[in-house]
């Protein structure tokens, strides 16, 4: 599965488990500052809704409040690309973790110095998150 795209930072963390990797990501992320507010199990909601049957997927909403707060206080609109999307998929006996990036994200805020900011620091940490996880 390639789901490593130039709008993301992904990391490949072989022999696990989509559990067991969930649980080093969310780690990984409250050591940058971010905590989980949502989880999206895809694969169960698209069996559940259609019949369709894909690999585990699921997305976590990542948010680190003190960005999120310079990001709504700087632009309340940005709230529409908010929380940081953290994808987790099976791919055989690895689990390919995926964050959006912020920079890719928040260019649709152009103009706005403070989002760059923010957007740059962010990408920093979901960074280091994602590599911590693959290391």
């Amino acid at each position: 599965m390639n789901i490593n795209v130039p709008y993301g930072i992904t990391a490949r963390i072989s022999k696990t488990t989509l559990g067991a990797a969930r649980e080093k990501v969310t780690a990984a992320l409250s050591a940058e500052g971010f905590g989980v507010l949502t989880e999206i199990d895809v694969a169960a909601t698209l069996q559940k809704k259609i019949g369709a049957t894909i690999d585990p997927y699921v997305i976590l909403g990542a948010c680190n409040p003190k960005l999120a707060h310079r990001a709504i206080t700087s632009e309340p609109g940005i709230g529409l690309l908010l929380p940081c999307n953290v994808v987790l998929t099976q791919d055989g006996d690895d689990v390919v973790v995926s964050a959006a990036s912020p920079k890719a994200m928040f260019t649709i805020a152009e103009g706005k110095p403070e989002m760059a900011s923010v957007a740059a620091e962010a990408e920093e940490k979901l960074s280091r998150a994602v590599a911590a996880v693959a290391g």
